[in-house]
């Protein structure tokens, strides 16, 4: 497992989410500060990105490139991803997927009404309009230790 680093490039960034078509036209190089990356700088493995809004946040975008699956890297940036956020406060992460709600179950998560989201979390782009109304909308409660 290679190490987890911070603040990948936003080109690198974009590139790895389009192979999985998963959303880039709301990300800026703000959204960088807090998504991680395995692998090189300019080519990752894999990445995990989060938007905070106070003791909520948005888990977003992990994508991990098909020859890297099953080799943990996933699993690791969702675990890195809520550490960092639960050392800034964070308590609660949800997350939007159409294809791996299994994986995120099998992480603690589990599936919430989407009219439970707080306010935060819903006036975000990928909530209100990227991702399709079928998509599984999860949470997640962190304590200490994450």
């Amino acid at each position: 497992m290679n190490l987890i680093c911070p603040r990948p490039t936003l080109a690198a960034a974009k590139a790895l989410l389009s192979t999985a078509n998963l959303p880039v036209t709301d990300l800026t190089d703000g959204h960088c500060e807090h998504f991680f990356y395995v692998g090189h700088t300019d080519a990752p493995t894999g990445l995990v990105g989060l938007e905070l809004f106070g003791d909520a946040a948005l888990l977003r975008s992990l994508v991990v490139r098909p020859v890297a699956r099953s080799t943990g890297q996933g699993s690791a940036l969702v675990r890195y991803a809520e550490s960092y956020a639960h050392s800034l406060g964070v308590r609660s992460v949800f997350l939007l997927t159409t294809t791996a709600q299994g994986f995120f179950e099998r992480l603690g998560y589990s599936c919430t009404a989407r009219d439970a989201a707080p306010a935060s979390i819903r006036s975000t782009r990928e909530f209100a309009g990227l991702c399709p109304a079928s998509s599984a909308f999860m949470s997640k409660q962190l304590h200490a230790g994450h």
